[in-house]
């Protein structure tokens, strides 16, 4: 029972919020993230890049699909970007001019040691995850995997604090001619189509790159993780889901990132905070854009109420996909992940579900391996006493509407 031995009775000195998504990502964290989000907020991105789609929408009517800019935004809340965020200026700029047209001017912060993407990342990444046809590994495209293995495996590195230095040019002329035709042969690609070739030569691909990296840095304060140590209101926001974890997930269909407690932990240590205010996320089912395993997965939608206008079909990810809400997984998930604040952190757990405006009048979830139905009620008490949060919020609608499950009298079941 999960509950058992986390409930921080007293906070030894600052608290922070943290939203962790529980399984394959698309749980709700934006959503999550704004609700905990105030003026006073600054939300951290603790793991993952551009490829996250973090939506929050408004009652005014206003909607933004968060990535580089933490989900709080709408609210006030200052994005800090860590050094387990990895940075990709021509998708910031981009992000930025959306949100400005909604008359949203966030401030930013980024960790100078932050990885920072390159038009060759991305390049790269496309070109090999087209090539892998049906075994593809369920990429976004945006060269968030390709950064981290480049920066961790070759001495081509490029983080935040090197974009102002006058070698930024040569850089990347060392990432384009020796590292690009490297990684492709590694990766078994060993011709490439004229389109390819032309992209990959010209030269306004670097002359852009510059021109926005200095605009980002002209735009954001560079820091670093010390600057979390002055704030006390913060909101730790993760990208993907346990499932998707370098080392727990699905291999080789997973993240390059720790998208569970271990980045948290180690800035959260960084910034004097010992407890932890710490929600798990999932919709009131499972679901997996991209490809590798799904277990029980069904065809098509599992409910016809679903409206997702977030994950439309992708060049490279697919369709959404759907399976049951499988209590297996995700009492087996989050019951590792909590191991990484075990003895360093007091946790305050609370379990966060999302969408159960979609749901039927009878829903399917997945326990002891088998397929079962209940009813929306049944299904949350089933999480209750599965995952034995402190705190259960349940959301319904795309809109920041949540309830504590205990204070709605059909929830309130004793475990």
């Amino acid at each position: 029972m999960l509950g058992e031995g986390w409930v921080a009775r007293e906070f030894i000195m600052t608290t922070a919020q943290v939203i962790i998504g529980a399984g394959f990502g698309d749980e709700g964290k934006g959503l999550f993230t704004d609700y905990f989000s105030t003026r006073s907020s600054t939300v951290v991105r603790f793991n993952g890049g551009a490829q996250a789609g973090h939506t929050v929408q408004l009652t005014d009517g206003r909607r933004h699909v968060f990535s580089h800019f933490g989900a709080g935004s709408f609210r006030g809340a200052r994005t800090f970007l860590s050094r387990f965020f990895v940075c990709n200026p021509l998708l910031f700029a981009r992000e930025q001019t959306e949100l400005e047209a909604l008359g949203v001017y966030p401030e930013v912060l980024i960790d100078g040691d932050s990885y920072v993407t390159t038009p060759y990342d991305m390049m790269v990444n496309q070109i090999v995850e087209a090539a892998r046809g049906s075994a593809r590994h369920g990429s976004v495209g945006v060269g968030f995997g390709e950064t981290v293995g480049r920066e961790e495996e070759t001495p081509y590195s490029l983080r935040v604090a090197d974009l102002s230095r006058d070698d930024l040019a040569q850089r990347l002329w060392l990432i384009r001619e020796r590292w690009l035709p490297q990684r492709l042969k590694q990766l078994g690609v060993e011709t490439l189509s004229p389109q390819w070739q032309e992209r990959i030569a010209s030269p306004g691909a670097v002359d852009g790159f510059i021109n926005l990296s200095r605009a980002m840095l002209e735009r954001c304060e560079v820091t670093r993780s010390r600057y979390l140590s002055r704030q006390r209101d913060l909101v730790f926001e993760g990208a993907q889901g346990l499932m998707l974890d370098q080392t727990s997930g699905f291999f080789p269909h997973v993240t390059r990132s720790h998208t569970g407690l271990r980045n948290v932990v180690a800035l959260a240590h960084d910034a004097g905070i010992r407890s932890l205010s710490l929600l798990y996320a999932t919709r009131a089912y499972l679901t997996r854009h991209g490809a590798g395993p799904l277990p029980f997965e069904v065809g098509g939608k599992i409910y016809p109420g679903i409206e997702d206008p977030t994950n439309k079909p992708h060049a490279f990810q697919g369709s959404l996909r759907f399976a049951p809400l499988n209590l297996d997984l995700l009492h087996k998930a989050i019951t590792r992940d909590l191991a990484h604040a075990e003895g360093v952190m007091s946790v305050h757990l609370q379990l966060g579900v999302s969408c159960l405006d979609q749901l039927p009048e009878r829903v399917a979830l997945v326990a002891a391996g088998a397929k079962e139905e209940c009813d929306p009620h049944s299904l949350l008490a089933r999480l209750r006493r599965t995952i034995r949060p402190q705190q259960l919020l349940a959301s319904y609608g795309p809109e920041c509407h949540c309830i504590e499950a205990t204070s709605v009298p059909a929830l309130a079941v004793t475990a």
